[in-house]
This record gives C-alpha cells, sequence and structure tokens, in this order.
C-alpha cells in the first residue's frame, strides 16, 4: 500500500462486512484511523479490531445515532477528514406493485434518507475546516435499472443525483463528493439481489458482466482509497462504476 491516506480520520458506515468491511481495511492499510460502523456491533467489532480501528453500533435512519458518531469522532480525533455511507439494503425482486409500504419506507430510509443524516451531522465541519471527502456507495442498478428491483433502483439513482448535487453545492467549501457504482458482489446482499442464491442463478448474472467477476471488497477499497484521497483532489461528482463493465 502506499499510505496515500496517512494522517486522514474516516467513517465507514455499513462496515461490518461486505463492501464496507474491504473500505475499511483498505482504508487503514492506507494510513487512515476508521471508524467502523454498523447496526451490528459484533460485526463491527470485529473489523475494527482487524484494523486497529474504533467500532459504533449506529442505525442510520437514526438522527440521534448520527449525533452519538459525532461526538465519538469528536472524542477520538476531533475531526472527520472521510465520510463514506456505505450502509444499504435493497428489497427482494418482486413486481414493483407487490413491494409493502414498510419495505419501500426501509429501503429509501436506509439508501437515501441516511445520506441526508450524514450531510447534516457532518458537513458543517467540514465546511468550516474547508475540506473534506464524502463518498456514497450507489450501484449500477442507479444507470441500469434492473426489473423487479425497482424502488432500489429508484434509491441508488437518487443517491447518484444527490452526490452531484452535494459535490456542486460543497465545492467552493473546499469538500467534494463522489460515488462509486458497484456491480453485485458476493457479500450478504447477493441472494437478495439474485432472489436465490444458486450456481444457475450466479452464472446468469456473471453472464452480464463482460470481465466475468462479481465485484469484490477490495476492488471498492482500493477505488473508495483512490477517490479520498489527495491524488484525487481534482474529482468531485463523479459515479464510478466499478462493474466490469455491465452498464457499457
Amino acid at each position: 500500500m502506499t499510505a496515500r491516506l496517512s494522517g486522514k480520520t474516516a467513517l465507514v458506515t455499513g462496515g461490518a462486512s461486505g463492501f464496507g468491511a474491504g473500505i475499511a481495511r483498505t482504508f487503514a492499510a492506507e494510513g487512515a484511523r476508521v471508524l467502523v460502523a454498523d447496526i451490528n456491533l459484533d460485526g463491527a467489532r470485529d473489523i475494527a479490531n482487524q484494523i486497529n480501528g474504533i467500532a459504533a453500533q449506529a442505525d442510520v435512519t437514526r438522527g440521534d445515532d448520527w449525533t452519538a458518531l459525532h461526538s465519538l469522532v469528536a472524542q477520538h480525533w476531533g475531526h472527520l477528514d472521510i465520510l463514506v455511507n456505505n450502509a444499504g439494503i435493497t428489497h427482494l425482486p418482486a413486481p414493483m406493485e407487490t413491494i409493502t409500504e414498510d419495505d419501500f419506507d426501509r429501503v429509501l430510509a436506509v439508501n437515501a434518507k441516511s445520506v441526508y443524516l450524514s450531510a447534516r451531522t457532518f458537513v458543517p465541519d467540514m465546511k468550516a475546516a474547508g475540506t473534506g471527502a464524502i463518498l456514497n456507495i450507489a450501484s449500477t442498478a442507479g444507470v441500469s435499472p434492473r426489473p423487479h428491483l425497482n424502488w432500489y433502483n429508484a434509491s441508488k439513482g437518487w443517491m447518484i443525483t444527490a452526490t452531484k448535487a452535494m459535490a456542486v453545492e460543497l465545492a467552493p467549501s473546499g469538500v467534494r463528493v463522489n460515488c462509486l457504482n458497484p456491480v453485485a458482489g458476493d457479500t450478504p446482499l447477493l441472494a437478495s439481489f439474485m432472489g436465490e442464491d444458486t450456481p444457475e442463478m450466479r452464472a446468469k448474472f456473471l453472464a452480464t458482466i463482460p470481465l466475468g467477476r462479481f465485484s469484490t471488497p477490495q476492488d471498492m477499497g482500493n477505488a473508495a482509497a483512490f477517490l479520498c484521497s489527495p491524488e484525487a483532489s481534482m474529482i468531485t461528482g463523479v459515479a464510478l462504476e466499478v462493474d466490469g463493465g455491465r452498464c457499457i
């Protein structure tokens, strides 16, 4: 690793598993101090212990939990350099009109409202400091929607647009905002995306990815580390596809 994040502080939501864990590990390997936040506290502690970071239990849909994360950052580091909104969920594949209102509300709360709450909590500090990097984890589903995942697709399209809107508003304050669009990975959400996790379903899905494999946590970590590093100081408002060519 290059230590491109040396001296930086970072908060990664949904950091206990999957892409979030990959981002947290890569950030730490690149020299950052990392706060791993997840609704699964045991999982967050496990990753934090692996990377000499700190852990917190947080429901990203609750403003009080964001306030607690802000207090924890202030207590340990005094400031936050990098905010990664990675926590996300989906509903099971089904015709759009059959998705329950509870499932719709839950998907939009975790995938969209959390970005608003995170900005309300940490953007004032970043603006005051004149620097900061925010990274939202969206999806290829926000670029090339898949049938039967309609409201998940919409939530990720919202995140892409929110990223660009945040970027243009915060640029004069020295704060950069980007997002990543991964294709599905071999993570806890894979079965939910496919409806069922079978060799046949995996083969069918992989056939739609030109490079012939899923996104990995390390793929996401590498891309995230670049976009949040000084090397990307001229990049803001980008929705970078980490998808093996799926959206071509």
